[in-house]
This record gives structure tokens, sequence and C-alpha cells, in this order.
């Protein structure tokens, strides 16, 4: 698992490191997307014992599926166009004969974008008895781990965190364990901590646009490539402008995470996240 977070803390500096290279300094103006922060998972329950399901109801099920969900969810319930991965899902894994997906399956997701389906109990039944076979073959295929567990992040030291917060890491320049970062592990949880905290993917760039006519107009970056420079500006009004026409400066909260992928050590990273952890 050490070995595979070394690989994965890898190819984010390395993808970072490579954009800004190729793209400056306009690929920040990615980082502006905005999603809101997913709630806090609830607290790990154990797994049950995997319970082969009838095959003609796995069958019904996924013919089901397949109609309803796959769009989404993929025809084989491991994630689609913009429907999380099934397989890996907590609360797949905590249901116990469909108490807990049936009542998703029949109120929806509206806030994400998720219908609700009026389907009767054999229906839901073959849709519970196709999911959870799906989960359980993924899981045997990947050997018995689902992805990367929080605790698999909880190796470092939360003073040295502290310390390397405060001092070296210059985080304090932006952030405040008792403002911004009060409650960040409960926002953020694990792996997905864990990114926002090497590139934070909802930072806030603005950016200061100065006309041929002398006044400086600020507001919240929309857009920037190197033809075009956008903002919003306090009242809400989108405003463009030629890059040639204009002078531009950039303010990017984002610059000073991607300046510490070339200084951090892996102590860094365990004992920051440490740290980040213990912020609840």
């Amino acid at each position: 698992m050490l070995y595979r977070m070394k690989l994965f803390r890898s190819a984010m500096r390395s993808k970072v490191l490579l954009t800004a290279l190729l793209f400056p300094p306009f690929f920040l103006a990615q980082i502006s997307a905005q999603q809101p922060p997913k709630p806090a998972a609830s607290k790990a329950t154990p797994e049950p014992a995997f319970k082969p399901y009838p095959q003609d109801l796995v069958r019904s099920g996924g013919v089901l599926f397949r109609q309803n969900c796959s769009f989404c969810h993929g025809r084989d319930a491991g994630g689609g166009e913009t429907g999380p991965d099934l397989t890996r899902s907590k609360l797949v894994t905590s249901d116990v004969d469909g108490n807990k997906i049936g009542p998703v399956v029949r109120a929806g997701r509206p806030d994400k974008g998720m219908p609700h389906f009026d389907l009767p109990e054999q229906q839901i039944a073959s849709l519970v008895a196709f999911i959870h076979t799906q989960q359980h073959n993924a899981l045997t295929r990947r050997g018995g781990r689902k992805g990367v567990d929080v605790s698999d992040l909880q190796t470092g030291n939360a003073d040295a965190g502290k310390k390397y917060f405060e001092g070296a890491g210059g985080c304090t320049a932006c952030h405040s364990a008792t403002g911004d970062l009060a409650t960040v592990n409960s926002r953020y949880r694990g792996l997905e901590l864990e990114i926002q905290m090497l590139y934070p993917q909802h930072a806030k760039s603005k950016v200061t646009v100065t006309p041929k006519s002398g006044e400086a107009i600020t507001g919240q970056l929309a857009y920037l490539d190197e033809f075009t420079v956008a903002l919003t500006d306090a009242a809400g009004t989108y405003r463009s402008w030629r890059v040639s026409d204009v002078q531009y400066r950039l303010d990017a909260p984002a610059n000073a995470h991607i300046e510490l992928f070339s200084r951090y050590t892996d102590a860094d990273v365990h004992n920051l996240m440490a740290y980040l952890q213990s912020l609840r």
C-alpha cells in the first residue's frame, strides 16, 4: 500500500508540474471550477459476509440495472458517465437485503441528479442481488481491497505535521487551523483530503485586468487561455478581454501548493496529512 501511495503522489506531482510547464499560467483556470464538498463519511461498520444470490435473480437484476442505471453507473456498476462506482460504495457494503439500496432507488438523489424509481419489491430485490454480486466480483478481482481506506493514510505524526504547517511549509500564509481548515477532516476524508492538500481542486483564483484605458478591474477568474482572459466582477457580471489588449495579474492560491511539489518528502506528506486529519 505504501508503495502504491508513493506512485500516486509521484503521478500527481508529475501531472501538475508538466501541466504548469506546458501551459503557463492559464492552466490555473481549471482549478476555479466549483464542486460542493461532500459530507463526512459515516463511521465504518463491519462488512457483512457475502451471501450468494440465486442466479435467476442476479440475471434479472442485471437486465433491469442496464436498462435504468448503466448510463450513470456503468453496465457492470463500476461507474459511468456521471454516477459513482457502486462496487466501491460504502452504502452498498453496509446494505443488508436492500435496507439501504431500496430507499435510495425509490427516493432518488435529486441533489446528485439521480431520479427516483417506483419499482415493486421483487425488482428492488433483483437490483440488490445484482449490485452486491458485482461488488463481490470486483472485490475478488482486486484481491480483497476496496481502494485506499482512511486508515491507510493515518501513518504520519500530527505534531510534526503542525510544525511543518506553521514553519517550512508556509501554509499559514493562506490557511488557518482555526479558520478555513477548522473542520477540514469533516469535509474531506482519506484520499480525497490528500488530493485537496496536494492539488486543491476548488481553489478560487482572482485576476486583476488593466485595459488600455488604465482602469483596473478585479474579480474571480472565470476563464484564461493564451487568447482570452475573463472574470466575474463583484456585481456578478462576466467580463472578458483579448489577452493582447490588456495586462493582467493572476492571484492563484494553488500556486503555493504546486511549488511545494518539488520540496515535499514522503515524511512531509504523511505528517501534514496526520495534522489535517486532526482538524475536525
